[in-house]
């Protein structure tokens, strides 16, 4: 049996825990967006987790053929810095407009499958370890 961890404090004192994911301003620069350019009709859960897909192929596709080391810089090399920051911003940002589609709540949703995670991956079991097959 796992280990019972006492709630972090603000919890125990009724307090909501800070954010960790707040893109309130991003959903509805993104909504306002697609509604000026009568898109909404456009956007279903489908389209836009094809999209999505798309986005994070075009992404990949700049550290294709990279070596571990070429990839770190990835970001900062001036022929991809800017191509690199667009494909993750349009990954960002279909994620973000397919997450307010379905209503699903980013902040829930982290903070749920972060704590699935340390369960899944304690840390004396997982540290230094990439294998997924840790968890129990």
């Amino acid at each position: 049996m796992a280990p019972q961890h006492d709630p972090p404090k603000t919890l125990r004192a009724g307090l909501q825990p800070r954010p960790l994911v707040d893109v309130s301003g991003l959903q509805e620069a993104i909504a306002r967006f697609a509604r000026e350019r009568d898109w909404e009709p456009f956007h279903s859960p489908k389209n836009l987790a094809m999209a999505l897909t798309g986005e994070v192929g075009e992404l990949v596709e700049l550290f294709q053929w990279l070596t571990e080391d070429a990839s770190r810089g990835v970001a900062r090399d001036p022929g991809t810095a800017r191509r690199v920051r667009d494909e993750i911003a349009d990954v960002l940002v279909y994620l973000v407009r397919l997450a307010a589609v379905l209503e699903v709540d980013l902040d829930e949703a982290v903070r749920s499958k972060l704590a699935t995670n340390a369960r899944k991956y304690p840390i004396e079991k997982s540290r230094g370890n990439a294998n997924k097959s840790t968890g129990p």
